[in-house]
């Protein structure tokens, strides 16, 4: 799937070289009789870029050299991400496409491994696919420099209110700029909750996680989990672990009460308010003083949810993302709960996973009818069925649950499979907070955090003068 293969040449078709990590499997239309080639991502969208002005691909391969010339497609490219279930998915999901709309052909690209600063670098060049996914602060920082297409009049055009209203509230909503452009539409639906090791609960006498719990509660089970490996004294076991990302710190300084941005002005950082430095602090505790969460370190940079299936963690903060991997890796009883509340509330991360159109596009037409599939209760499943992807339909999470008991009956029988979506139905979910400058926020905020959590280097005071910083960013940005 990583090799590039030849490409077909003709006269009209440009000639692609250059080999790279996002080589994929090429679709060409229905009906077409041509070779499906891979071809590489960045060759093709310079490719296409470079191409005259009447050059053009029959299908998604190249013309027939025999016979009379097909009708042409109108092409498009369709970036996800590199999982070879996505890749395997989208593969399967697009031949239906092309069946429902043989005038467009789709090239199927994944993202490369430095995402965040090779796209920036496609919209900055022309090169960029017209339909993608993205996530969490990256959409919304490429929507604010206007590489997104705006698709409030294609929406009000288009959709019925039905499936507006088929979408959580807070995550469609999400989904726009601050200045009102709508640039993308719902995915999926990440929830974070509290996944917990029942068997290493029931050695040590610990009671399970409720939806009772506080911080406090949260803590005092941490403490009776965490065990040494030697006499040496040295950690094997923690009692939890947080990624230490911008939303799952932003969900325990909500828990506290505060915010990371002004809710009533994008251009301010309220990090330095005591709510924020409160609850950073407690999580700094809790990795550097009692050691009762592992840091980064501490698991040998392994990843969170992979850290808790190798037994290194009893519980752990973790989407709904990651259900899947957790209940086929794991050895032991998994048993989900909330996050615990904080002191002033309850806040659990919902993600805003969502699918969006390049705005320099040369197709906007075809461009959005590839997105309404994607946005379709067929495509939800498929994610569904594909990786246990909870839905952003609320109509799909029935078939949701059904799957996960199907496809793991034993480990989900007695999980509690509600708590993924206790957030949405009582009305604590929250999203990423998103500065104006949302860039410069999150290159200085990812460094300061690196040496306050990651390595221990500063203490939280160091926070005070992050959100200066970002203060002055967002006023140079403005």
């Amino acid at each position: 799937m990583d090799q590039a293969h030849p490409t077909s040449r003709s006269s009209d078709t440009p000639v692609v070289r250059e080999a790279d990590a996002n080589t994929i499997p090429a679709f060409a239309s229905p009906g077409s009789d041509a070779e499906r080639p891979a071809i590489t991502r960045r060759g093709f969208l310079r490719g296409i870029g470079v191409a005259a002005a009447g050059a053009a691909l029959a299908g998604c391969g190249t013309p027939s050299a025999m016979g009379p010339r097909r009708t042409r497609a109108v092409q498009l490219v369709y970036q996800e991400g590199r999982s070879e279930w996505l890749v395997t998915t989208a593969q399967h999901m697009l031949e239906q496409f092309h069946t429902s709309n043989p005038h467009i052909s789709v090239f199927l690209a994944q993202d490369p491994e430095n995402t965040a600063s090779q796209m920036l670098s496609d919209f900055q060049n022309g090169t960029a696919p017209d339909v993608f996914a993205g996530c969490c602060d990256s959409l919304p920082l490429w929507a604010q420099a206007g590489y997104l297409l705006d698709l409030r009049p294609y929406v009000e055009a288009d959709l019925d209110e039905a499936t507006v209203d088929d979408w959580h509230p807070a995550h469609y909503r999400a989904l726009f700029t601050h200045s009102g452009v709508q640039y993308a539409l719902p995915k999926c639906q990440g929830a974070l909750v509290l996944y917990y090791n029942k068997d290493l609960f029931d050695q040590y006498g610990v009671e399970y996680p409720t939806d009772a719990w506080t911080h406090d509660d949260y803590l005092e089970a941490m403490r009776g989990l965490v065990r040494p490996m030697d006499r040496t004294g040295k950690i094997d076991l923690w009692g939890s672990m947080v990624d230490v990302s911008w939303g799952h710190l932003q969900v325990h300084v909500n828990g506290w009460g505060g915010h990371f941005v002004d809710p009533l002005d994008p251009r301010r950082s309220l990090m330095a308010q005591p709510e924020a430095l409160e609850a950073l602090q407690w999580l700094r505790d809790r990795m550097w003083d009692d050691h009762t969460m592992a840091s980064l370190l501490d698991v040998r940079t392994i990843a969170p949810w992979q850290a808790f299936v190798e037994g290194h963690l009893a519980m752990v903060e973790e989407g709904s993302w990651s259900l899947k991997r957790i209940l086929e890796n794991a050895n032991f009883r998994v048993g989900v709960a909330p996050l615990p509340a904080g002191p002033a509330r309850r806040a659990t991360l919902a993600t805003a996973d969502g699918f969006a159109i390049y705005a320099g596009t040369r197709h906007p037409e075809a461009a959005w009818e590839l997105l309404k599939f994607l946005i379709s209760p067929r495509y939800g499943r498929a994610m569904a069925q594909a990786q246990l992807l909870h839905p952003a339909r609320a109509s799909l999470v029935g078939e949701w649950a059904n799957l996960v008991r199907e496809q793991h009956p034993g480990r989900s029988r007695d999980m509690d499979l509600s708590v993924f979506a206790d957030g949405h139905l009582r009305g604590y979910s929250v999203t990423a907070e998103i500065f104006a400058n949302m860039a410069e926020a999150r290159r200085l905020a990812q460094a300061a955090w690196s040496r306050i959590f990651t390595l221990g280097q500063a203490q939280t005071d160091l926070v005070r003068t992050l959100s200066a910083q970002i203060d002055a960013a967002q006023q140079a940005g403005a």
